[in-house]
């Protein structure tokens, strides 16, 4: 199966976007709701919670793990990979290879969760692949709540997001990198507010399309995960209405969420 794990519902995203680009492969998802949000958490924190979500998943049958969440990629990715025997990918890297490539100008900007943009991996993943890029890093740490708590047109949630933005519409970007998988769900709030000339890089979308071609690459590990013989199954730590409404609005359909105890 392919594990994904986010710290809430906008893991969602990265799996509902590798159903579409990945058709017929089983998946296995585990929303840390109980815990969400880990970018206000500190750096021991994320990845201990990482380190557990992981092996919940290899436990549930997981061949390969999808960490969904920006706020874990950043911090977690390299511990993950070198403690756990499976592949491991995350979000950051397919986001950034796509800013690096619509870019025109090289102002790219980037918004995130604290611990995201604390970590400065987008500024030096960017900068590594482009050195003359100028990177503009803003955290948005209200965002996610309101997207968990499914205010995706509430008037607050449209000002918020306009004086988050602001300072990167200022500074004129061509590209905004949408660095948490809970994003993707604002993106018609987004986009009218940083400018429709800004290309919007949707980190979800990119690495659906990592893990499609990071498994025509590797044709042993796709056919195992296609003959694993399991259904796709939605794991949560806490779940609320809300949740399970938000939970069918990004697949399009009823979505069975599974309460787990971490």
């Amino acid at each position: 199966m392919i594990g994904i794990f986010d710290s809430g519902v906008g893991g969602m995203t990265v799996a509902r976007a590798i159903e579409q680009h990945c058709p017929g492969l089983p998946l296995i998802y585990f929303g840390d709701i109980a815990r969400t949000p880990y970018g206000s958490k500190s750096r021991s924190t994320i990845i201990d919670y990482s380190r557990h979500n992981t092996e919940l998943l290899l436990e549930h049958g997981a061949s390969i793990i999808v960490i969904a969440c920006n706020s874990a990629a950043s911090v977690a990715t390299g511990v993950l990979r070198e403690q756990y025997p499976v592949p491991v990918l995350d979000v950051v890297g397919p986001a950034v290879d796509q800013a690096v490539q619509v870019s025109r100008s090289g102002r790219i900007g980037v918004i995130g969760t604290r611990a995201t943009v604390r970590s400065g991996i987008y500024e030096r993943s960017i900068q590594a692949q482009l050195p003359s890029a100028t990177v503009l890093s803003q955290p948005c740490p209200l965002l996610v709540p309101l997207v968990e708590e499914g205010w995706l047109s509430r008037r607050e949630t449209k000002m918020i997001l306009r004086r988050y933005l602001y300072p990167l519409r200022l500074r004129q970007i061509d590209t905004l990198v949408l660095g948490c998988t809970h994003y993707p769900l604002l993106k018609h709030l987004i986009g009218p507010r940083i400018g429709r000339r800004v290309q919007l890089i949707d980190s979800s979308l990119a690495v659906a399309q990592h893990l499609h071609h990071y498994l025509q690459d590797h044709p042993d590990l796709a056919e195992r995960v296609r003959r694993s013989g399991q259904q796709s199954r939605f794991l949560v730590s806490d779940c609320t209405g809300a949740i399970r409404q938000l939970a069918g609005k990004i697949f399009g359909r009823p979505i069975d969420l599974e309460t787990i105890h971490v």
